[in-house]
């Protein structure tokens, strides 16, 4: 089979389109011919060695197909079940072998593969974020960094769900209207505006209640200077780079300030509570109450330039690979 490689720490040009062998499933495992497989920031950080992973290894971790093969003792799922995963090394490949308490099975005729793979990293982290680490109340105002990205479009949709006013953060009025179109109530151009400011004049100088921040490095200071007191900034990735260490009493000087760093390992950590995520996800999908968009499709040969693309910021929603 085809897979994407990483034989050393690089730029997306170390990405490596191999032959190697098509793996088989032990116990408690099945093999996952591959639909689709989604593209996200967590593999540029394990590209570049941020999250280290000794090379080579074969990158990716989320995507959707149908089963083969089983491997002993699997009983609640069979081949020919269409299932999608998040947290699973491997999947930029034609072939994935997963834990099958990793795998979420969903009906082909109402969440196709591509939308599967598209939502669960993305998906529920916007999931976990809304409905977890902050759980967003009728009333609240939030601000959501990179509103237009794969993340930002579903963020913003599922902030609306639970009854909040959203403020969104984009770089261009392409992206605004895209922002816009998820439910933003207000959408703020950050190469124009300093968001900060506008978030407190949109709020009456009052700020927000919560703050969900992928960019990190670039916009963590002013993400604290647009909270109201008692307020939180939810820092969920980096994608400008890693914040530096802050001194504590900034948070007492600027209101009583919570921060928290959370990842979706740690809100998926059961079996129930994975299914409670994707499953809603895919609900909401089925529905029509959730649009999910897919910015770009690429070949698996062509995973180098989704990072470029991707790094570039030249994107909006959810990028995939199509093995």
């Amino acid at each position: 089979m085809k897979a994407i490689r990483v034989n050393e720490y690089g730029g997306p040009e170390v990405l490596s389109y191999e032959d190697v062998e098509i793996p088989e499933p032990g116990p408690g495992q099945a093999r996952v011919r591959l639909a689709a497989s989604g593209v996200n920031f967590i593999d540029v950080y394990q590209r570049t060695g941020v999250y280290p992973i000794d090379p080579p290894f074969t990158l990716g971790q989320e995507g959707a197909g149908e089963v083969e093969a089983v491997g002993e003792g699997v009983e609640e799922i069979s081949p020919g079940d269409h299932v999608a995963f998040a947290g699973v090394m491997g999947s930029y490949a034609e072939y994935v072998v997963a834990p099958v308490e990793k795998l979420v099975p969903f009906n082909v005729v109402y969440v196709e593969a591509r939308m599967a793979a598209a939502v669960m990293l993305q998906g529920m982290t916007a999931h976990y974020l809304t409905h977890s680490t902050f759980p967003l109340q009728e009333g609240q105002t939030t601000l959501v960094h990179a509103a237009a990205g794969g993340v930002g479009l579903i963020l913003c949709q599922l902030a609306k769900m639970r009854g909040a006013r959203v403020i969104g953060t984009v770089s261009t009025d392409e992206k605004a209207k895209l922002a816009k179109s998820a439910g933003a109530d207000e959408v703020i151009l950050y190469t124009e505006q300093d968001f900060a400011e506008e978030a407190r004049r949109i709020t009456d100088g009052e700020g927000v209640h919560v703050v969900y921040d992928s960019v990190g490095k670039d916009t963590f200071d002013k993400s604290l200077d647009s909270l109201r007191p008692r307020g939180y900034l939810v820092l969920f990735g980096g994608s400008s780079g890693q914040v530096p260490p802050i001194d504590l009493q900034v948070l007492n000087q600027k209101g009583s300030l919570f921060v928290t760093r959370p990842k979706l390992a740690d809100h998926v950590a059961t079996r129930e509570e994975l299914l409670w995520r994707a499953q809603s996800l895919f609900t909401w999908i089925g529905q029509n109450n959730l649009n999910v968009r897919v910015g770009g499709s690429y070949r698996l040969s062509e995973a180098d330039q989704a990072h470029r693309d991707l790094e570039g910021r030249k994107t909006t929603g959810k990028l995939i690979l199509i093995p």
